[in-house]
């Protein structure tokens, strides 16, 4: 049989799993960048967090685009391991409970744990038997054929067999005799369990009883009312007779349930605990393949990209688009195109109006960049991107945009933070940077920090209402064009005829346009002021 003891849905092998969990292989893209980005809002798990799952390795990015692929194919897959996952939820908190005491409870829990191993071998071959030979990816397909050979294994047909028959014995319980010695005061000294009996005690009265003189003829009706269990006992009295009975039973089943806690840890455990281990994974690409079918469904497309793994960093997107908008609204969503390498420019300042769609394109970008390090289709038409180191973002933080000395020093200290880790191959995210400042002295610090970004030679994105900042891109260039700086130019968000476009294009701004456009659309041109006065 195929040995699953290392199985991964989401590694290609021990090593790169390995290399992932000691951090060799996984980039700086923690739970804060997910939150700015709005990433965490639409692909949320309850076993793990999504920071774990991200990796530089181009293998394991390939193995992954594999899965996510079989998983849009066959829909019924992601159906299948999500009855799966209550199972294996029921087993952990089984064995959370379970103490290896001896007493009853604990072999009739073996019993269940067999029980609840059948039920996930059963479920998931019944589910995905019909795949095999079928699916592209490895692993997906040797999952297919591991559970296929043990529902297919004659060891699996005999544990049926012998469960249901120790399943039929233990249910066929309805009562027990048991012998009670008692002391010269009639007190109890000591009890034992004379039979297990399939047949229920009844309440009885004693006259009748005797009159009748049917001890033996009617053995299960007592000479006297049943008491229900626990009635005018107290605590410790309830406590001391639930030990005595199971030590009783235990003392009847001890050896039969015990060869049954063997089956478990010798062959149930070890074909439960390899699903067990996957189970978060299980969560990741259930939920992974959730968003980009929500995406389908939508009538959005979904492109695998290609992966560059040069040294030169590359992030082209084209028609991409924001997940987290589109699956908010309704309308037709607008995709834009953006090419951030060598040729164009690896650094770029974003201007245009506001709620003009800066935002919207810089946090896209940076989903798409991290959509591909999970190993998922990104959302776009086509796109060629390069793995990244880590991706830093500085956001606002919510604060209105006033001048404000103590919040423009955290600014700057999260951005000094950015230049503490980020490297040429890193992606660096900044929307409205700075913003709690006057313009001035925002442009200033703003142009230090896109010199000290071209000097790294990192991909950049610079979201800014600083119109004048994007004025000063030339100087520097000239500035970092002889100490091998990386090249900055500037996009713009559009507005046609007063309306914001939310188009982005590759132009120089011209803020005086945006405002022109605006005063037009509500009628405060020195013309329409004019003609309202003479009317």
């Amino acid at each position: 049989m195929t040995e699953l003891s290392k199985f991964s849905l989401i590694y290609p092998d021990e090593q790169s799993q390995s290399d992932n969990y000691t951090g060799k292989d996984r980039p700086t893209i923690d739970a804060f960048v997910l939150d700015e980005l709005g990433l965490s809002e639409i692909f949320e798990l309850k076993n793990s967090n999504l920071d774990e799952y991200f990796t530089c390795s181009p293998r394991v990015i390939n193995h992954r685009m594999e899965v996510f692929e079989d998983m849009l194919a066959y829909p019924e897959i992601s159906t299948v391991l999500n009855h799966l996952i209550p199972i294996l939820t029921d087993i952990i908190e089984l064995r959370r409970l379970e103490a290896d005491s001896g007493n009853t409870e604990s072999y009739l829990e073996s019993i269940t744990e067999i029980e609840l191993y059948i039920s996930c071998i059963s479920t998931l071959n019944d589910g995905l038997a019909h795949l095999s030979g079928k699916l592209k990816s490895r692993a997906l397909s040797t999952l297919v054929e591991r559970i296929k050979e043990l529902a297919e294994s004659e060891y699996y047909a005999e544990l049926n067999a012998k469960l249901a028959e120790l399943t039929d014995r233990v249910k066929d319980i309805k009562s027990v005799t048991i012998g009670v010695n008692l002391d010269s005061q009639l007190r109890p000294t000591s009890a034992g369990v004379l039979g297990i009996n399939s047949e229920a005690f009844k309440s009885g009265d004693v006259l009748e009883k005797i009159l009748r003189l049917n001890f033996k003829n009617d053995e299960y009706t007592c000479i006297a009312n049943l008491v229900p269990f626990g009635k005018k006992q107290s605590e410790n009295q309830r406590t001391a007779l639930s030990l005595a009975f199971n030590s009783a039973i235990n003392d009847v089943y001890k050896q039969s349930l015990r060869s049954w806690k063997k089956i478990v840890q010798s062959y149930v455990l070890e074909n439960t605990d390899f699903l067990l281990n996957i189970m978060p994974e299980i969560e990741f690409i259930v939920k992974g393949t959730a968003l980009l079918r929500a995406l389908d469904e939508k009538g959005l497309y979904l492109c695998k990209p290609e992966i560059l793994d040069g040294d030169e960093p590359v992030l082209r997107l084209y028609d991409v688009y924001n997940p987290c908008v589109a699956l908010k609204v309704d309308d037709e969503m607008i995709t834009n195109d953006v090419e951030i390498d060598k040729e164009n420019a690896l650094i770029y300042v974003l201007t245009g109006p506001n709620r003009g769609g800066k935002s919207v394109i810089t946090c896209a970008v940076g989903i798409c960049q991290a959509m591909l390090q999970l190993g998922m289709p990104v959302p776009a038409k086509s796109a060629a991107i390069s793995i990244c180191d880590g991706i830093f973002t500085h956001f606002p933080t919510g604060a209105d945009d006033t001048i404000d000395k103590g919040r423009l020093g955290e600014e700057c200290a999260r951005l000094c933070e950015i230049f503490e880790s980020v490297s040429r191959q890193s992606l660096v995210l900044l929307d409205e940077s700075l913003s709690s400042t006057g313009s001035y002295e925002a442009s200033f610090i703003a142009a230090e920090v896109l010199a000290g970004l071209s000097r790294v030679g990192c991909r950049c994105i610079f979201s800014t209402h600083l119109h004048e900042l994007a004025a000063e891109i030339d100087n520097i260039n000239a500035r970092t064009a002889a100490d091998g700086g990386s090249t900055i130019d500037s996009l713009v968000a559009g507005i046609e005829e007063g309306k914001r476009s939310f188009k982005i294009y590759r132009t120089k701004p011209d803020g005086k346009s945006y405002a022109r456009d605006i005063a037009d659309k509500y009628g405060l041109s020195y013309e329409n002021i004019v003609n309202n006065i003479l009317k």
